[in-house]
């Protein structure tokens, strides 16, 4: 019964949102079906191959790519720079960080090369500098390994970014799923910050954890990365420095997304209007999934997109 009425109530949404698609450029309505037929769960490949089609394919018109620069010691330690092939100078930056369950995952996807050089190509079209980071993985690397990583990208890029046509003053992160959890990692504890205040004008999450203590028990790649005793999760949730800090935040979660990643927006857009900085900016995208909100950057489909470009003209 709850299984149908999820259909229903999804059914309802795409017939609202078709009507949209016609006037606004939205998703195409055989992706949304295609969606709702994978349902309310975690699926790269086909998720992928739904919008692999829509991207752009290398070599890309009038971007120059560096891959695969070394910003620390560890071998995962790498990073890609997109920048517009014509010089350019001052771009604010936007530093990607990819999810994969905190023990798998690249910064080119397994399932297609498409992703996630979609988000930097969306970032220089947009005036950004993009840079696309991995970082290392548990179990080998427990937390903090992976907040770590992103301080550790931050430092580089407000290092070395200039040369590149980037403002080193003007860093934005966004990280989805685990990738959301170490910005959030990195963001909510100044222990692991290279740069002053962080080095950050805003950052983005995209289905993302915050609360260890309000996250379901049982997750092996969780405790691969947290540890799998709970008297520790307080110290190195997110949620109590994400309140304390005054870096812009945003936090996205999608319709399709799985429930509690959902309920962890929610919490967070709670809590951050009771906190000393206000409301911070969230959205659930209508029809997407854990994959889709991701997959589709850089396509007709602008809705998260444009919240992030708002976002980002907000930053101070």
């Amino acid at each position: 019964m709850a299984k149908v009425k999820l259909v229903q109530a999804l059914m309802a949404s795409l017939i609202s949102a078709s009507a949209a698609h016609a006037q606004r450029g939205l998703m195409p309505e055989d992706i949304a079906w295609k969606l709702i037929e994978i349902g309310r769960t975690v699926d790269p490949p086909k998720t992928a191959a739904l919008y692999a089609p829509l991207q752009q394919k290398e070599p890309y018109a009038d971007v120059k790519v560096e891959r695969d620069i070394k910003y620390g010691p560890a071998d995962r330690n790498l990073l890609d720079v997109f920048t517009p092939e014509a010089a350019s100078t001052g771009r604010p930056v936007l530093i990607f960080i990819h999810g994969g369950g905190f023990t798998t995952g690249n910064k080119r996807s397994n399932f297609s090369n498409a992703f996630y050089d979609n988000i930097m190509l969306w970032a220089v079209k947009n005036g950004f500098v993009g840079v696309n980071m991995t970082y290392r993985l548990a179990p080998a690397s427990p937390w903090p390994a992976g907040a770590e990583d992103v301080g550790a990208a931050v430092q580089w890029v407000a290092d070395n970014i200039g040369a590149r046509g980037g403002d080193g003053a003007r860093i934005f992160l966004m990280g989805h799923s685990a990738g959301a959890a170490h910005v959030a990692g990195y963001v909510s504890h100044p222990e692991f910050h290279k740069v002053k205040n962080g080095g950050l004008k805003g950052a983005i999450m995209v289905s993302g954890i915050y609360d260890l203590a309000t996250w379901p028990a049982g997750g092996t790649a969780e405790a691969a990365y947290y540890g799998s005793d709970p008297s520790v999760y307080a110290e190195r949730s997110a949620m109590k420095g994400l309140l304390a800090t005054d870096i812009p935040l945003m936090f996205v979660s999608a319709e399709l997304d799985l429930s509690f990643f959902v309920q962890q927006l929610n919490l967070m857009k709670e809590t951050t209007c009771k906190g000393p900085h206000g409301c911070a900016r969230t959205l659930i995208l209508p029809q997407h999934s854990h994959m889709s909100e991701v997959y589709s950057i850089n396509t007709p489909d602008t809705r998260l997109t444009d919240q992030i470009l708002e976002f980002a003209k907000a930053a101070k």
